[in-house]
């Protein structure tokens, strides 16, 4: 799907924000600068309002809390193995939170069962992206679905 600029981007992440529940998970795939940070701060504003949503590549993991299920946003690009990923608490997350990993590449070989690829790409323009969701497993499956559905 085509994304003309940052508003179709934040309008997109928004729908699935608001499909969301917990156990959900949602990969954030595509190169530096493609819009996984804008999209994840679009998202967690979306449920929580215009709360700060910093990057967290450098902190790994941020948290969210508030009304409904709570957010854990990690950034993975600074790990330097998989298996790094269980020392972020990200097995808690997704039992307990809704999850949006940046980098879901870095989780070769421990990839979560269940979860939705969406991968951002530079499209035509400067902030327009191209966006692919790909869906790994039943639930991921049926967000996509949702998501298709309200958009029409």
């Amino acid at each position: 799907m085509t994304l003309g600029d940052k508003f179709a981007t934040d309008a997109l992440a928004v729908r699935l924000a608001l499909l969301a529940a917990v156990g959900d998970i949602v990969g954030l795939a595509g190169e530096l600068g493609a819009g996984k940070t804008t999209f994840a701060r679009a998202f967690i504003r979306a449920r929580f309002g215009s709360t700060e949503v910093p990057s967290p590549t450098f902190t790994l993991v941020q948290t969210y809390e508030g009304v409904g299920a709570p957010i854990w946003h990690f950034d993975l690009y600074r790990l330097q193995n998989s298996e790094e990923i269980y020392e972020l608490g990200i097995e808690e997350a997704f039992e307990t939170a809704i999850s949006l990993i940046e980098w879901p590449e870095k989780m070769a070989g421990n990839e979560p069962l269940d979860w939705l690829e969406l991968r951002l790409d530079p499209g035509d323009g400067e902030e327009a992206r191209s966006a692919s969701l790909t869906p790994h497993g039943p639930r991921s499956a049926d967000l996509l679905v949702g998501l298709m559905a309200v958009d029409g």
